[in-house]
């Protein structure tokens, strides 16, 4: 079993940054954010592997950047140019699939970090 630790969220204004962090108990090659805005489904926002190659939802992409840490375990999202739609609470997960991309089911979650833009 990976547990896994957000932090990082917070309220901005439009336009502003955030970067979210997430400390994992184990190794995963696959790790990603996903995000669930009230009333909404979650939907994946990015994910990245082994390889150090994100893969990024199309509403993201160009504004937001996957990192990770292998040595300490540890995955970033920064967040930069954010809209008002980009509010939502954001969830870290892990996996080992046999492909890694951020519409992957992963099978470890976090419990969120709430991002809010105004």
């Amino acid at each position: 079993h990976v547990q896994l630790v957000e932090s990082g969220g917070g309220s901005v204004q439009a336009g502003g940054s955030l970067r979210l962090s997430c400390a994992a108990s184990a190794y995963t090659y696959c790790m990603g954010w996903s995000r669930q805005a009230p009333g909404k489904e979650r939907e994946g926002v990015a994910a990245i592997g082994s390889d150090g190659r994100g893969s990024y939802a199309d509403s993201v992409k160009g504004r937001f950047t996957i990192s990770k840490d292998n040595a300490k375990n540890t995955l970033y999202l920064q967040m930069n140019g954010l809209k008002p739609e980009d509010t939502a609470m954001y969830y870290c997960a892990a996996d080992n699939p046999f492909i890694c991309w951020f519409g992957h089911s992963f099978k470890y979650w976090g419990q969120g970090t709430q991002v809010t833009v105004s």
